[in-house]
């Protein structure tokens, strides 16, 4: 038997045949088209697993369960997305609609943070353990939890939204209406702000830094602009990383304070940074973490998975 995973995304729905280890063993990709009647955007998830299906020469009895990772709020138990920011999806009944169009045993979904975190949980950062927590660092905060090995999502399946966490009271704002939001601080947009602000200091000050540079000279500012600098050992560029991490480990020790999970993974492009995000992050969680002084601390990881932990989570709400 073998357990397919759809990563249903704004931009492209991914699709992978998964094994009982949640190996991916083949997987294709179609442009989403979010702009269309959400029938149509399931009939195009159903025809990239007919034919990933069909081109590897797979049965539909032996597929055990079709697993979709979606935006928005999914409510698992009836197969319904309730709402979708980025999607056209109210209320909407995907599990049902997708069976219509390719007639297999199980369609069962999930919210798509919630799905990455059970794919770390079962194949990636935090395999082998019972209670974990993943937090996705992309536009925007992500988060999912997964209590002895299985999502928690809520009793309205609208939990795990980490990155809208007050860290600042009455901070900056976000895009969920709130204030001080981690999201706002520790988001590669977050770190993006907090890059050109930077610049635009050193600019009226007349502080010489590689930042300004990098900017005048495209026009660009990134969430890598920052780390590039300190790492040539511009001071302003420095300055940013420093209050950018402080930020990230004030939310993370947040997480594991609340739920004292077993594995943290940190996911997202941030993370490429590696060693020069994680030592100086690492250090202040471990003084400021409620467990300091105990034996049996959380442990904080980069996650394995990249851009098929969607996938692979999904495939896994089957296993």
């Amino acid at each position: 038997m073998v357990y397919v995973g759809i990563d249903l995304g704004g931009t492209n729905i991914a699709a992978g045949v998964c094994d009982k280890d949640l190996k991916i063993l083949y997987k294709a990709s179609v442009p989403t088209k979010p702009d269309r009647a959400p029938e149509l955007i399931v009939k195009d998830m159903a025809d990239l697993t007919a034919g990933l299906l069909s081109e590897n020469g797979i049965k539909l009895d032996e597929v055990s369960s079709v697993g979709i990772a979606t935006p928005g709020t999914a409510n698992s138990d009836t197969g319904v997305v309730e709402y979708a920011n980025n999607l056209p999806f109210l209320r909407f009944p995907i599990a049902d609609v997708f069976k219509s169009y390719l007639p297999v045993s199980r369609v069962l979904i999930e919210n798509d943070a919630n799905a990455a975190a059970l794919a770390e949980a079962l194949a990636g950062a935090a395999k082998g353990t019972r209670k974990s927590v993943m937090v996705t660092l992309g536009t925007g905060v992500g988060g999912g939890i997964v209590l002895d090995g299985k999502v928690y999502s809520g009793f309205n399946h609208a939990a795990g939204e980490l990155g809208h966490t007050v860290i600042e009271y009455n901070g900056r704002p976000c895009s969920c209406g709130r204030r001080g939001c981690w999201e706002a601080y520790s988001s590669a947009t977050g770190l993006i702000n907090m890059t050109r602000e930077k610049v635009n200091e050193c600019k009226i000050k007349g502080i010489p830094s590689l930042m300004v540079e990098e900017f005048d000279a495209t026009g660009r500012i990134s969430a890598r602009t920052a780390f590039s600098a300190m790492k040539k050992g511009d001071v302003p560029g420095a300055d940013v990383v420093r209050e950018y991490i402080a930020y990230l480990a004030c939310g993370i020790t947040n997480m594991i304070n609340i739920f004292q999970p077993e594995v943290l993974s940190i996911g997202g492009g941030i993370c490429n940074e590696r060693e020069n995000l994680l030592n100086p992050l690492l250090a202040i969680i471990r003084t400021e973490q409620y467990t300091r002084n105990l034996p049996n601390r959380c442990e904080v990881r980069i996650a394995e998975l990249g851009n098929d932990a969607g996938i692979i989570g999904a495939a896994g709400l089957g296993i």
